[in-house]
């Protein structure tokens, strides 16, 4: 069933600091940089608000927690129950499963995995892992994330979250490499197609590939200047993925200047006939 959704990297202005997770070589382990960012609303009022201006659903970048405790998540979790609202995915935006590296492959495959359990805790249907950054045609590589992949969606699922990866990173930069990691899953893996990181002349054909195996599409336009977008582009790429059979969650990625909800507000009439079961641009 369609529905709309939003990111919260699409209101990364709004929602205070940043925390990136990287690798510390030095000390082998995963660390944490924090960026400075206006808070103009606190993510525990967030689904209530997005609730107000149209959406059924949330995806949540994990460098927006500002804490992990279990007070925290509790309080997350319940902040969705009142707003009627879909905790739909956690987006875990740190991790190589392809890296050459065997012992920060271990540490990132642990921490992936305390973050699926901090994603069951607060309520969260999915998480997004990263497939890894190996280039596209390394297919030893490829083996490997798929190996992980299918680890991570069988714990996944043991504590009742769903594992989902996205054409996201060098790996599945190419659709069929998406497709093969799905396929290989055998029904436990579930995909994210998101519009803006398909790129040439091939990228309706990829979107036509992967969208009908993905639980998500991100709607990501492609703005001028002004964070106008470009509505034949990306009623093209809606028409594609509708005719694929895609029949998920439309997840609004804004990313341009000025205020982020008013650039959000440009995308929702562009998408809103797709969600309502209409062919939009084919009328």
């Amino acid at each position: 069933m369609a529905y709309l959704s939003v990111s919260t990297w699409s209101l990364h202005r709004l929602l205070g600091p940043l925390r990136w997770t990287y690798w510390d070589e030095q000390n082998k382990t995963q660390a944490t940089r924090e960026e400075l960012q206006p808070q103009e609303i606190e993510l525990l009022d967030l689904p209530a608000e997005a609730g107000k201006r149209g959406y059924r659903a949330l995806e949540i970048c994990h460098f927006h927690f500002p804490s992990t405790d279990e007070e925290f998540l509790r309080r997350l979790k319940l902040s969705f129950d009142r707003a009627d609202m879909l905790f739909d995915t956690l987006l875990l935006d740190y991790g190589d499963l392809t890296s050459p590296d065997e012992a920060r492959r271990a540490s990132d495959l642990a921490w992936m995995k305390r973050w699926i359990g901090i994603g069951a805790d607060c309520g969260a249907r999915r998480i997004r892992i990263i497939a890894g950054e190996a280039d596209a045609s390394d297919h030893a590589a490829l083996r490997q994330s798929a190996k992980a992949l299918s680890e991570l969606a069988e714990f996944g699922r043991q504590v009742g979250i769903q594992v989902v990866s996205e054409n996201f990173k060098a790996l599945t930069i190419r659709a069929v490499n998406g497709v093969e990691l799905v396929r290989n899953a055998e029904g436990k893996l579930g995909y994210i197609t998101d519009f803006g990181n398909y790129r040439g002349e091939g990228k309706f054909e990829e979107i036509a590939m992967t969208a009908p195996l993905s639980q998500s599409v991100h709607v990501k336009a492609q703005d001028d200047s002004d964070g106008r977008p470009d509505a034949d582009e990306l009623r093209r790429c809606l028409d594609v993925a509708h005719r694929s059979g895609f029949d998920g969650a439309y997840v609004l990625i804004y990313d341009g200047p000025g205020d982020m909800w008013q650039g959000l507000e440009r995308l929702q009439p562009l998408v809103e006939p797709y969600v309502a079961g209409e062919r939009g641009a084919g009328k």
